[in-house]
């Protein structure tokens, strides 16, 4: 795929497509539980691993985006 010329295979896209969506549904809950966890005021021991699962949830979600975009413009 270093072509970006090349098509994915409609099949493949199709597939693609769908666990795209899935994973996003999973990490918009993990951002949302990581968040409400945030607003119960934890510990400033636990506040720190609560940002670094929001952190990491939310480059997960911006690669998800990424990936999606691509999906998209092979259509």
């Amino acid at each position: 795929m270093g072509d970006p010329s090349e098509k994915i295979p409609p099949e493949v896209a199709k597939e693609l497509r769908t666990l795209a969506h899935d994973l996003s549904n999973s990490l918009e809950t993990i951002v949302q539980a990581t968040y409400l966890i945030s607003q119960a005021g934890p510990p400033a021991n636990q506040r720190r691993w609560v940002e670094l699962i929001d952190q990491a949830a939310q480059e997960a979600v911006r690669i998800n985006q990424k990936l999606q975009q691509l999906l998209r413009s092979q259509s």
